[in-house]
């Protein structure tokens, strides 16, 4: 009688539903671990968007914005109805294709320089390597200029200063002044400044990559050489293609700080991309209607170059990228 009744007392503990667990879904937990995120993306990429309403006004410093005329699509249209602004707004996109086209030229050197580094044996010396090209993507743009004005000045610069003790100058020469070679001035100033820090992507890559297979390519006789060219270098190819359509995605967004650092009235002619070519039209011209409608056509063309990558990145890789 007392086993039968223990019995069904145990039935009926068991039965029991276990007590529910207060707190957040898991469905929620990951989207409420995003949402700070996604907020910072909403006021600092989407709210400015609201600026977009300027290229519709013949907006002048001073005055309310209701207080401007209406122009419509009228700074539009002048980009194309007006010779000379066209004229000016070709000059700058050559200079910012060029400038563009030549990161993309030159986008193969971090690939190059992350393989070399993986080969070399002393970690003491690599990381001391690693350390020194890495560094200069911390400094601003601004040093950058205060280091090439100290190389490069025309009374008292190193350069100049040994080209004349070598005889190779009779004089100063203001190589920041000049606008030969220009564009090639400037990729060769941000190869200086990007190399390291665009070679730890592929630095990551060549760690992913499966030790076995380069054991296996010793065991038949591989050298170095044989084993970056049949293993390393196929096995970063997908990371500098994903790198590489995210570049074409960005092709006419060079950015204006190093430009602006640099630019002066005898270079402005090639230096001149079209981001700072907004900024000088709307900060230092005070047009800012005109400078909004530029900035517009330039995002609309990024958002065009982006599909195109992607759809580019479909049919090479089969997938996409976004």
């Amino acid at each position: 009688m007392n086993s039968a009744a223990g019995t069904s007392q145990h039935h009926q503990t068991v039965a029991q539903p276990a007590p529910r667990r207060r707190g957040v879904p898991e469905r929620y937990r990951l989207f409420l671990y995003a949402l700070p995120f996604l907020v910072l993306v909403f006021i600092f990429s989407y709210m400015p968007l609201y600026g977009w309403i300027y290229s519709l006004y013949n907006y002048r410093p001073g005055f309310k914005l209701s207080d401007t005329p209406f122009v419509g699509l009228q700074w539009f249209r002048s980009i194309f109805a007006n010779p000379t602004q066209t004229q000016e707004v070709l000059r700058v996109m050559k200079n910012t294709v060029a400038m563009s086209a030549l990161g993309i030229l030159t986008s193969v050197l971090p690939v190059a320089f992350a393989i070399l580094l993986s080969e070399i044996r002393s970690m003491r010396f690599k990381k001391t390597v690693q350390i020194l090209t890495t560094l200069p993507n911390f400094i601003s743009w601004v040093l950058v200029y205060a280091i090439a004005f100290m190389m490069f000045n025309v009374d008292n610069g190193l350069i100049n200063r040994l080209f004349i003790e070598l005889g190779l100058q009779d004089r100063g020469f203001n190589y920041l002044a000049n606008d030969s070679h220009t564009w090639l001035a400037m990729i060769l100033w941000a190869t200086w400044k990007g190399l390291g820090w665009g070679a730890i992507m592929y630095i990551a890559a060549i760690t992913g990559i499966d030790q076995e297979q380069y054991d296996a390519a010793k065991v038949d006789g591989a050298g170095r050489f044989r084993q970056m060219w049949n293993i390393t270098v196929p096995g970063i190819m997908p990371t500098y293609f994903v790198l590489l359509l995210l570049s074409i995605a960005n092709f006419i967004n060079n950015g204006m700080e190093q430009y602006f650092v640099f630019q002066n009235p005898i270079n402005k002619d090639h230096i001149e991309v079209l981001d700072l070519y907004v900024y000088n039209t709307g900060m230092l011209g005070t047009n800012f209607s005109f400078a909004t409608a530029v900035s517009m056509l330039k995002s609309i063309i990024s958002i065009g170059l982006l599909f195109f990558a992607n759809r580019l990145s479909k049919w090479v890789r089969g997938e996409s990228i976004i």
